[in-house]
């Protein structure tokens, strides 16, 4: 089942990429007390992830905070060395990447899809939440192949 507006999200372990390595975190504890804009992407290095997801996240960070983000985390189902990378490559500091390496958040929001046609396996579908204080404010989800309502963009009109 899809999480909805107004549901808490499940508890599941995630791994954030630090400057110092991976850092395990459990989800209850990471959105625990605070206001976080999340986006997850099919894959980072992708084509629509590299060139508009992540970049909108990084360049509209300033103007997510001034509406009362505390913190913009991007999840994708792929190892912390990855995101981490990706982070390092295309990202700021003002974006959490958190990898989801097995799938287990994707598929306790109940928001994965099938990407073996590409060689990618099972992948979180593109959405966007705004997270408070572990229960879901706002969810969009991207119809496939598209690229519209989990923007930065999108959510700031939303905020």
């Amino acid at each position: 089942m899809t999480i909805s507006v107004g549901d808490t999200l499940p508890d599941v372990k995630l791994v954030k990429a630090t400057a110092a390595g991976p850092e395990a975190v459990q989800s209850s504890d990471y959105f625990k007390g605070r206001r976080v804009a999340l986006f997850s992407v099919p894959g980072a290095y992708t084509p629509t992830c590299s060139a508009k997801h992540l970049p909108g996240y990084v360049d509209h960070a300033a103007d997510l905070k001034a509406k009362g983000i505390d913190e913009i985390a991007c999840t994708a189902v792929n190892d912390a060395f990855v995101m981490g990378a990706w982070g390092k490559s295309g990202g700021s500091d003002d974006v959490t990447m958190l990898a989801d390496g097995n799938a287990d958040f994707a598929k306790a929001v109940g928001l994965t899809m099938d990407g073996s046609g590409f060689g990618m396996g099972t992948r979180g579908q593109r959405f966007s939440m705004v997270v408070n204080d572990g229960v879901v404010e706002q969810l969009n989800v991207e119809a496939p192949g598209d690229f519209k309502v989990s923007s930065a963009e999108h959510m700031l009109e939303q905020l």
